[in-house]
């Protein structure tokens, strides 16, 4: 028989019962920014291309790349490289089999999120 109260009871009751933790949180920033870096690479092709199309081409690019704009998405650019590697050298590690327990973990989460503001600030100054 049908259940007649399907309609009173969530789809996902996963969203509404657990708290979001370290590890998921840095595990959908190791997504997002991969995903962030394609769209980065576009546009630095992009650039490229109008380098090789014309100068009135090029001229547009550059004041498209080298804008508020342009200088928001390479900073965050660069924090992705730097946050998407911690994040690989983290998965080596755990696929070592090590570093599994909920305190390294965590740990290690927050390295990853640390360290890569630092590199990044530490390579903006550098640059």
């Amino acid at each position: 028989m049908a259940d007649v109260n399907r309609g009173d009871r969530p789809l996902s009751p996963h969203l509404q019962v657990y708290r979001p933790q370290l590890t998921s949180i840095t595990s959908i920033l190791t997504r997002l920014t991969g995903n962030a870096l394609i769209v980065a690479v576009f546009l630095i092709i992009w650039w490229l291309l109008a380098a090789a199309t014309g100068p009135e081409y090029f001229a547009l690019a550059d004041s498209v790349l080298t804008s508020w704009f342009g200088d928001l998405v390479l900073t965050l650019s660069l924090w992705a490289i730097w946050y998407h590697y911690l994040a690989g050298l983290r998965h080596l590690y755990y696929d070592a089999g090590k570093g599994l327990d909920i305190p390294t973990s965590e740990i290690l989460g927050w390295v990853c999120i640390g360290g890569s503001v630092v590199l990044t600030v530490i390579t903006l100054i550098i640059i």
